[in-house]
């Protein structure tokens, strides 16, 4: 029989599965590494950066993980039915699904076009939705579920009527889904990022203007990948077990 070795500790997510889509840079990146290392095998959605998301998929099976990296194009269903049965196939089930995927655009309402909400609303909100409905399908009892929001919702922006829309539906499917999924054990709550440095956030802002939102925010600077896959690797395990249907804002106070 196996003898413990003193002081080992059993990865609190040690047999679990777990899906997280736009896992190959960012805040994905951060969260697909931390579950990894928390223990659960996962299979890691992208759609344009394959490079970064097999260098992720390496990292995790290099630290003794399991990790499988699934282009998938989120605005078509076949391609959201298709990486969980890559979850099904490669790791035999599913325990955690992470909605993190996203795309934004900014225009004042006088400039959307029709395009432009349709593109975000397919990516923000319909894919999160119907990747709901296969977790509500396939998800293991006990389950977790944790979609990425934004700190929009709450703070209003210029320019941000489009995204912040998208964020806030995603935000009630949490609240409809923690009520439906509750019967078999399966919690879903939102996190809610404030400004994250990732590629996305220094792309469409300017130096000073980042600088003001570190100044803006209590905790003084702005937030970290590592700081949002914490948070979610806390909703993901055993302590958030009495969670669902909450909003926890990662913003470092702002807001």
């Amino acid at each position: 029989m196996a003898t413990e070795t003193p002081g080992a500790r059993t990865p609190p997510l040690a047999g679990a599965v777990a899906i997280v889509t736009g896992g190959s840079r960012g805040i994905g990146r951060a969260i697909a590494l931390r579950l990894a290392r928390d223990g659960a095998a996962v299979a890691l959605g992208y759609l344009v950066d394959g490079d970064a998301a097999d260098e992720v998929a390496a990292d995790i099976r290099a630290a003794g993980g399991r990790a499988e990296a699934v282009r998938v194009d989120l605005r078509a269903l076949p391609d959201i039915v298709r990486l969980f049965d890559v979850a099904a196939e490669e790791f035999g089930g599913l325990d955690i699904l992470v909605n993190n995927a996203g795309t934004i655009s900014t225009a004042p309402i006088a400039d959307i076009t029709e395009a432009d909400y349709d593109d975000i609303m397919a990516v923000n909100a319909k894919a999160p939705l119907f990747a709901l409905r296969e977790a509500g399908l396939r998800m293991r009892d006990g389950g977790r579920v944790v979609n990425i929001s934004s700190l929009n919702t709450a703070l209003a922006e210029p320019g941000a009527a489009a995204y912040a829309a998208s964020k806030a539906a995603l935000e009630q499917f949490t609240r409809v889904a923690a009520v439906e999924f509750a019967e078999r054990g399966i919690t879903v709550n939102t996190v809610s990022p404030g400004p994250v440095e990732t590629d996305l956030l220094f792309g469409n802002n300017p130096p000073e203007s980042l600088g003001r939102i570190a100044a803006m925010t209590p905790l003084g600077r702005l937030g970290r990948p590592a700081d949002i896959a914490d948070v979610v690797a806390f909703l993901a395990g055993p302590d958030a077990r009495w969670l669902t249907g909450q909003n926890l804002r990662a913003t470092g106070g702002l807001g």
